[in-house]
């Protein structure tokens, strides 16, 4: 991760570059429930539940050794990634009704 304040930052500017950070990340966002609402038909196919907390942990453990990698705080990124999913369960929960 790198930061640090460059001599002709202005807020105006960074605030821009993170709007611009916040779009690719929903951007992401969205592929990615593509990819669950996938899952969730595999899922409904196998007779699977919607929770499987193997796959969570495994899932958590994967981010944060990949946000530790990139200089990311590991428990921000566990924080963030347990509550996506979380609300990811609820929604392949829903659609498995």
């Amino acid at each position: 991760m790198t930061g640090g304040v460059a001599p002709k930052d202005t807020l105006l500017e960074l605030r821009h570059a993170i709007d611009g950070v916040d779009s690719a990340l929903v951007a992401l966002l969205v592929q990615r429930l593509a990819l669950v609402e996938r899952v969730v038909a595999v899922k409904r196919r196998e007779g699977l539940p919607a929770a499987i907390p193997t796959r969570v942990e495994d899932v958590v453990a994967k981010v944060r050794a990949e946000a530790q990698r990139q200089g990311f705080p590991a428990a921000t990124a566990e924080k963030l990634w347990r509550k996506l999913i979380a609300d990811m369960i609820a929604f392949e929960e829903n659609q498995l009704k």
